[in-house]
């Protein structure tokens, strides 16, 4: 059965939700699922802008069909290429084999490494700054490469002053019958999967976000419409602003992130004594995580979220804990930059996981690392107390 929902007066989502996938892009936890956006204009043309991923793909083909009805469909917009967006698109073009595919340049390239049909008959080729009208709508494209992937660009519908923006500002998490941000306790609900989502998913390519950003300043803009998530149609410039705050890779919050990787309890312990004395010396927003336990894409969300950080490893094989190397080099690769952090190694002998540590932040641009680091030799001992102590004010 169909189910869509009006936007505006000619404008509805038929996308879906799926909560039964665990892995978004078979890596990232999505406990409450995820939405896959998908939107119709219907104007004396009609308009599809992307479309959804299989898994939600019997449901997307009835609200497209329901929503069209007797008419035909003239173009599908392609903003972003990756499957859980185009992955349907080949039923698409079967049921409507008239339909234009728009896109740039990359958008057709990519389409055929994707698909078998011939995607050049189809093709409408756009260029940066370039529009379409099919009617009342008028809908312009403006370029987004590497937001997160080359070939992505955003579309504009100055009819109705809509930016169907792709992944950006996008979040994890499935839709219930509420479609809009305004609907939701957002800060409660879906901020810290809206920033899950930001850091993990685009966040290594904040330059390429300040550039759309700095493009969509000069666009009158009254609603959001991303592929995954709520939609915005109130309040835009707070979600605006965090993507501002995430892509120029400032700490949102001051705080501290304390992630220690334990083998026996030692290490956690020295941390828990760590986390008392910054609460002593006034600091509230103190976050403890194991490494071990958490996954990786949570602790580089709160990481980029807070403005200090302690990383607290036990050497193992003579290295740092494999947890820890991990979660040092997933931050590395998303650009982890603008905070300060202090070390705790330990190791009942051959301890080498601080300097090892250190080498890994030290390749990250403006980590400023708190000396010294601080040893432990399999426990931590009464006389160490000052120097965690010391480590602690150096911190705050």
């Amino acid at each position: 059965m169909y189910n869509t929902k009006l936007i505006t007066d000619d404008t509805y989502y038929v996308g879906s939700s799926d909560r039964r996938l665990a892995l978004f892009e078979n890596i990232y936890p999505i406990d409450r699922g995820v939405s896959y956006n998908s939107y119709v204009v219907i104007d004396e043309k009609t308009v599809l802008l992307d479309t959804v991923d299989h898994s939600v793909s019997r449901q997307f083909i009835e609200n497209l069909e329901h929503v069209l009805g007797e008419r035909k469909l003239d173009y599908v917009i392609i903003n972003h290429v990756e499957p859980d967006h185009l992955a349907t698109l080949d039923l698409v073009v079967r049921l409507y084999p008239d339909v234009k595919i728009v896109g740039n340049a990359k958008t057709i390239q990519m389409i055929k490494q994707f698909f078998t049909f011939n995607a050049d008959e189809n093709a409408c080729v756009v260029k940066e700054g370039e529009s379409i009208s099919t009617g009342k709508h008028t809908f312009t494209f403006v370029f987004a490469p590497m937001v997160h992937w080359p070939e992505v660009m955003v579309t504009y519908d100055s009819f109705t002053k809509t930016l169907f923006s792709a992944d950006a500002f996008g979040t994890f998490g499935a839709l219930s019958g509420n479609l809009f941000a305004d609907e939701y306790d957002f800060d409660r609900e879906w901020l810290d999967d809206a920033r899950r989502y930001y850091i993990n998913i685009v966040g290594k390519y904040g330059m390429m976000v300040q550039n759309v950003l700095k493009k969509a300043s000069d666009i009158d803009i009254a609603m959001i419409c991303p592929l995954h998530g709520p939609i915005w149609r109130k309040d835009l410039l707070y979600f605006i602003s965090k993507y501002d705050i995430w892509s120029k890779y400032e700490a949102e919050d001051d705080g501290v992130v304390i992630v220690y990787s334990s083998i026996y309890g030692n290490t956690e312990n020295a941390c828990a004594v760590l986390s008392s004395m910054l609460a002593d010396l006034g600091v509230r927003n103190i976050k403890m995580y194991d490494a071990s336990k958490t996954n990786s894409s949570y602790l580089v969300s709160e990481l980029f979220r807070y403005s200090k950080a302690v990383f607290a490893s036990s050497t193992y094989n003579a290295e740092i804990f494999p947890k820890m190397e991990s979660l040092l080099l997933d931050l590395k690769a998303h650009l982890y930059q603008k905070k300060k952090v202090a070390l705790i190694e330990n190791g009942s002998w051959a301890i080498s996981s601080g300097k090892k540590m250190s080498e890994i932040l030290s390749q990250m641009k403006d980590v400023e690392i708190v000396s010294p680091v601080l040893t432990l030799k399999s426990s931590l001992k009464e006389d160490q107390l000052d120097a965690l102590l010391s480590l602690a004010k150096s911190l705050v």
